[in-house]
């Protein structure tokens, strides 16, 4: 029953290093579990090259083929310096409807770059793609993490991404079941209602997860919420008729079904860490990921089976679906037969910006006259304030602009507040500074935060800066509904530029988008820039 149990760890190989010790198990403990049995771990933080070294460690201590897993949904290099990190699937969503067949090829090739490079570091399991259907822009834990904003478009693009990933010898995982896409809250901090009905779902939420099974994806995973319709007394991922009933005998999947952490809130809050998994493997779920107490959660099932609630002959299934899936696997060392790491990245490399590039829109003009220098206003939400990452002090959002005169102000969630009292002139400009002010915002839907973007009054922001005659230019990073809200609001002759990706080789690029007007383009523009 140990096998069933995937846990989590730091990509980091010290204990001190870890970014969540409430989550990531220190290493006596991870040690001993993976010695006793426990079948997986799951990821987060470091640099590639410290994960390369933590996948070999933790598959020396478990003795027995493992299961290694990663939220990486946007390329390794969206969890790990180092790898490869490319621009939100919903970037590709949008691009489908004006190109199609580029969306589909660029979205398998997504897929083989996230395998490649997940394959490289030792991982064997990709937490991807996400299948949920994001028709509600107010979504703030799925948002750009899904691959379309209708059924037809996030089902071809995430089965493209499954054949991707696959290919390069790594499982993929289709993710929420049965549809987390139409919900306003997050399961991370509560419990979303899903109210829909059986023909609803039927339209909208499943046939992305069926042309996913379609595809030959590996592994299912369930989602934290209430869905009446087919379960009034228990979430999605304790639920047999969903999990059993709807997945297994209805859709038909024979691979592994995996529940969503366990530690989330819309679970813990309502079950203890036992109940909780022999309540998933009692619905019909293979592996328990991230229980609250992994301790408590083996001796829980174990008592179940003794007591005849869970059934051997249901966990001995559950383990050979596991070692079916190993098999599929490229073994670990196919990650030590790459002859020249740094060649067989360049593809990786090229389609990061081919991506980039073929996602990113424009509107105004670029201007003819470079204005005098004047202030960066950066906008960091509060999440990306946690990732680094976003913007170092390397980052081409902040050091192109002072490289040219500029002089940042950057508001994140520590800053002082820039907002005055005055809601149609919202902005305290004697804050500000004087000067042509442009605007870069990186904002997106995030989990954890329980909003799908910024609450902040950014188009009156936009229209007194306007009147004021200061706005010199507007990138926005992330989120494509505050950029389709603020893009009419720009006025004639102003640039603005929307990027999907916010990493720094979208920051070269949209602020070489942005055009020479403000004296910020450059000719390598995306030279240097892929992390």
């Amino acid at each position: 029953m140990h096998q069933l149990i995937v846990v989590r760890g730091s990509g980091k190989l010290a204990d001190h290093q870890r970014g969540y010790p409430r989550w990531e198990l220190p290493n006596n403990k991870l040690r001993s579990l993976l010695e006793a049995g426990v079948g997986g771990v799951i990821l987060l933080g470091g640099s590639a090259a410290e994960v390369a070294l933590r996948c070999t460690q933790l598959r020396r201590w478990a003795g027995q083929p493992l299961l290694l897993c990663a939220d990486v949904e946007e390329g390794v290099g969206q969890r790990f310096d180092g790898a490869t990190w490319l621009v939100p699937p919903l970037a590709l969503g949008r691009l489908y409807g004006r190109e199609p067949q580029q969306a589909l090829e660029l979205a398998e090739r997504y897929g083989q770059c996230t395998g490649r490079d997940a394959q490289g570091l030792g991982l064997n399991w990709v937490l991807g793609p996400v299948c949920d259907v994001n028709n509600n822009p107010a979504n703030p834990v799925i948002n750009v993490r899904a691959w379309g904003e209708d059924p037809a478009t996030a089902g071809a693009l995430a089965a493209a991404f499954v054949r991707g990933v696959q290919a390069a010898g790594v499982l993929g995982c289709a993710k929420h079941f049965p549809g987390h896409g139409d919900t306003s809250s997050d399961s991370h901090i509560t419990l979303p209602l899903l109210p829909h009905s059986r023909e609803r779902l039927a339209a909208i939420e499943l046939p992305p997860f069926q042309q996913a099974i379609a595809a030959g994806v590996a592994s299912v995973m369930t989602a934290h919420l209430m869905l009446p319709e087919l379960d009034q007394e228990r979430p999605a991922t304790l639920s047999k008729p969903v999990l059993t009933g709807l997945l297994r005998q209805q859709l038909g999947f024979g691979g592994l079904i995996v529940t969503d952490a366990l530690v989330m809130d819309a679970i813990t809050g309502r079950y203890g860490a036992g109940e909780a998994a022999v309540l998933a493997l009692e619905a019909g779920a293979d592996l328990v990921l991230m229980p609250a107490d992994a301790d408590a959660a083996i001796a829980a099932i174990a008592e179940a089976v003794a007591s005849g609630r869970l059934r051997v002959e249901q966990l001995e299934a559950s383990a050979e679906r596991r070692l079916q899936a190993l098999e599929r696997c490229a073994g670990p060392e196919a990650a030590l037969a790459v002859a020249d790491p740094e060649a067989a990245a360049q593809p990786n490399q090229v389609l990061a910006l081919e991506l980039v590039r073929a996602t990113m829109e424009t509107a105004g003009s670029s201007g003819a006259a470079t204005p005098q220098a004047g202030i960066n206003l950066i906008r960091l939400d509060s999440a990306l304030a946690a990732a680094a990452a976003v913007l170092k002090a390397t980052a081409p959002a902040l050091a192109r602009p002072e490289s040219r005169g500029w002089s940042t102000l950057l508001l994140e969630g520590r800053s002082p507040s820039p907002w005055g009292t005055d809601t149609d002139a919202p902005l305290a400009m004697e804050r500000l500074g004087p000067g042509p002010v442009l605007l870069q915002l990186f904002v997106r839907g995030n989990p954890f935060r329980g909003s799908a973007g910024s609450a902040e009054p950014w188009p009156a922001a936009l229209r007194q800066l306007a009147r004021a005659g200061r706005l010199a230019g507007l990138v926005v990073y992330g989120s494509p509904y505050l950029w389709e809200e603020l893009r009419p609001l720009l006025p004639p002759g102003v640039p603005g530029v929307y990027s999907p990706g916010q990493m720094p080789l979208a920051q070269a690029e949209a602020l070489q988008r942005l055009g020479s007007g403000l004296g910020l383009g450059d000719t390598e523009a995306g030279a240097g820039f892929t992390d």
